[in-house]
C-alpha cells in the first residue's frame, strides 16, 4: 500500500468519524410496546410515533476559568500557609493557657492558700485574694485565646 492511499484512507476515515458528529437532528422513536430509539434518519412506513429532535451543538460548552498567572498561584498558597501556621499557633497557645490554668489550679502556690482555724480544732484551706485574681486572669487568658482560635477558624 502505497503512502498516498494510505493517507487518502486514513482522510476519509476521519471524516466518517466527524459526520456523525456534526449531525444536529435526530429522531426519537416510539414503537407500539414503548420501545424508544433513536435515529439519524426519518423512518419510513414507521409503525409508532417519531418525535423530531433539534440539537444545539453550542448547547452544552463549558467555559473554564482562566488559569491564574504562577505568581499568583504561589502568593495564594503562601497566604494558606500563613493561615495553616497561625491556627495552628492559637491552638498551641489554647493548650497552653488550659495546662497553665489546670496547673494552677491543682497546685497553688503557699501564699496562695491561708489556714483558716475551724471550731473545735484544725484548719482548713482558704484561698487567697491574690490567688483567686491569679485563677481569674489565667481564665481571662484561657477565653481570649480560645476566642482567637476561633475568629481564625471561621476564615
Amino acid at each position: 500500500m502505497t503512502v498516498s492511499r494510505f493517507f487518502a484512507m486514513a482522510v476519509s476515515a476521519f471524516a466518517c468519524v466527524l459526520l456523525p458528529a456534526s449531525a444536529q437532528t435526530l429522531y426519537k422513536l416510539i414503537d407500539k410496546n414503548g420501545k424508544v430509539t433513536y435515529s439519524e434518519s426519518a423512518p419510513k412506513d414507521f409503525d409508532g410515533k417519531v418525535i423530531r429532535v433539534d440539537i444545539d451543538p453550542k448547547a452544552n460548552t463549558a467555559t473554564l476559568p482562566k488559569a491564574r498567572p504562577p505568581e499568583e498561584r504561589e502568593a495564594a498558597r503562601e497566604a494558606s500557609r500563613a493561615a495553616t501556621d497561625q491556627v495552628r499557633a492559637a491552638r498551641a497557645r489554647v493548650d497552653a493557657a488550659r495546662k497553665a490554668l489546670q496547673h494552677a489550679r491543682d497546685n497553688p502556690r503557699e501564699d496562695e492558700v491561708a489556714r483558716v482555724g475551724i471550731k473545735g480544732g484544725g484548719t482548713r484551706p482558704q484561698p487567697t485574694e491574690a490567688y483567686q485574681k491569679r485563677l481569674a486572669q489565667l481564665e481571662s487568658e484561657l477565653q481570649e485565646a480560645e476566642s482567637d482560635l476561633q475568629k481564625l477558624e471561621r476564615r
